[in-house]
């Protein structure tokens, strides 16, 4: 087992290790309402939760399967899924709603039903930007519904997407306000704090560094921490690597043949490196489609 995990005093939510230490025990629950509260302040106020479970398969048994990072309910049924996503996909809009299909299927009753159902929730937290809002900065906190687009209304309050673009959260401590504004500072800043700052002083942050504080881990918890670590390390060395190659490669294409399919070009060539060097340091398959979009077949073909 190496070391790393000595040079920082609190686990990296980045790590599925961390983000499920977080948001994925029982004991530590009270950290996830928190959290949800802090980001649906205006909608409601949750009570309870409790967590289900996490891996889901199709209607057939050759229907491909979802697996959630955290999935849970609220004391009124309704449902939230709640990923940390490491890196940019090529169709991660398309994961997301598919992702959401999962929690509106099981609300289907036997026998005699008027399909009403419980609201479902879909949160990415993203380390990475969307290309078409690179530009602007400040928008890194992403709500969408269905809406009737001539009406710009609102059109089915039940099935929200919300995605936080973690890059683009630059605010410092002394410009935290709200809670969700404390909650997106710890999220983004753990790994690099040594210790809790003043800003952060109520209750639930105490709980936080708390159950994140590595010193506290059983010997199998720093094993699966490392484990989780250099997994996550792993994939962003091979993703910066991939980046600036496909960059490379797309902007040459990009002056031969134009600049969209240049693009276009470069990401799928980054896609298919990422998949090629994440295969070949051993990470299973299913995380490797996960992680880059490509499907099975195409990653098996590597």
């Amino acid at each position: 087992m190496g070391i790393d995990y000595l040079k920082e005093r609190y686990v990296n939510p980045y790590t599925d290790f961390g983000f499920k230490r977080l948001f994925g025990n029982e004991i530590s629950k009270d950290l996830l309402i928190s959290f949800l509260n802090a980001l649906l302040h205006e909608e409601q106020h949750i009570v309870d939760i409790t967590y289900l479970r996490n891996e889901h398969l199709g209607v057939l048994e050759k229907d491909r399967k979802a697996v959630f990072d955290v999935y849970c309910e609220n004391d009124k049924g309704e449902k939230f899924i709640v990923e940390m996503q490491k890196a940019e996909q090529q169709f991660f809009k398309d994961r997301s709603v598919f992702y959401s299909t999962f929690p509106i299927r099981e609300q289907a009753l036997r026998g005699e039903w008027d399909y009403k159902l419980k609201a479902v929730y879909t949160i990415g937290i993203l380390n990475f930007v969307f290309d078409e809002n690179r530009e602007d900065e400040n928008y890194y906190h992403h709500e969408i519904k269905l809406m009737d687009i001539n009406k710009k209304e609102v059109f089915y309050d039940k099935l929200t997407f919300i995605y936080l673009e973690m890059p683009k959260f630059t605010k410092t401590e002394t410009e935290l306000e709200t809670l969700f504004d404390k909650w997106m500072y710890v999220l983004k800043n753990l790994p690099r704090l040594m210790e809790r700052p003043v800003a952060l002083q109520e209750r639930i942050f105490e709980r936080v560094f708390r159950v994140a504080e590595i010193a506290k881990f059983n010997k199998n918890e720093l094993v699966e921490y490392e484990e989780s670590l250099k997994v996550f390390r792993d994939l962003n060395n091979v993703i910066n690597t991939a980046e600036q190659k496909g960059e490379t490669r797309g902007e040459a294409r990009g002056r031969a043949e134009g600049r969209a399919e240049g693009r276009a070009e470069g990401e799928r060539k980054k896609a298919l490196d990422i998949a090629r060097n994440l295969k070949s340091s051993g990470l299973p398959v299913e995380d490797i489609a996960k992680f880059t979009g490509l499907t099975l077949k195409e990653i098996s073909n590597l």
